[in-house]
């Protein structure tokens, strides 16, 4: 793998750190399921109320089954096949285009100083989390 796509995971991974983001990418499905189920349940035995409390209690016991699963974005990035890392830092050079730099430090530096290049790298990690891996994404306090 070059240097540039190392780089390029690196200050993925940087960013991700910096916003505390996790995923679940096994029984996010099932956990969204079981909500959508107790709001259907919910509204059968209780008209429009029960669709609520059934939401609620649906997604009670869907983010239970999901606790646990959440594992920090940066190591789900550094742990994807070579090829995918590929795809993202394709996807990433398109955003940073012009931007010419040396080493991983200067390419931090370079992008932390800029809330646009900041937001469109997020907004990238996210849609590739969501679409590709049909994760759900977590942000820590």
């Amino acid at each position: 793998m070059s240097t540039k796509v190392q780089d390029i995971m690196q200050l993925l991974c940087f960013i991700c750190k910096q916003e505390k983001m996790q995923a679940a990418v096994k029984r996010s499905g099932k956990g969204a399921l079981i909500t959508g189920a107790g709001a259907l349940i919910g509204g059968m035995v209780g008209g429009p109320p029960g669709i609520a409390v059934g939401g609620v209690v649906g997604g009670l016991l869907g983010a239970w089954m999901t606790r646990g699963q959440f594992k920090p974005v940066p190591q789900i990035l550094m742990e994807l096949p070579a090829s995918e890392q590929q795809k993202l830092f394709a996807q990433a050079m398109a955003i940073l285009r012009g931007l010419d730099w040396t080493d991983v430090k200067q390419l931090i530096k370079l992008v932390t100083g800029s809330e646009s290049y900041q937001q469109q790298l997020l907004a990238l990690v996210i849609c590739y989390f969501t679409k590709h891996l049909g994760a759900q994404i977590q942000y820590r306090n």
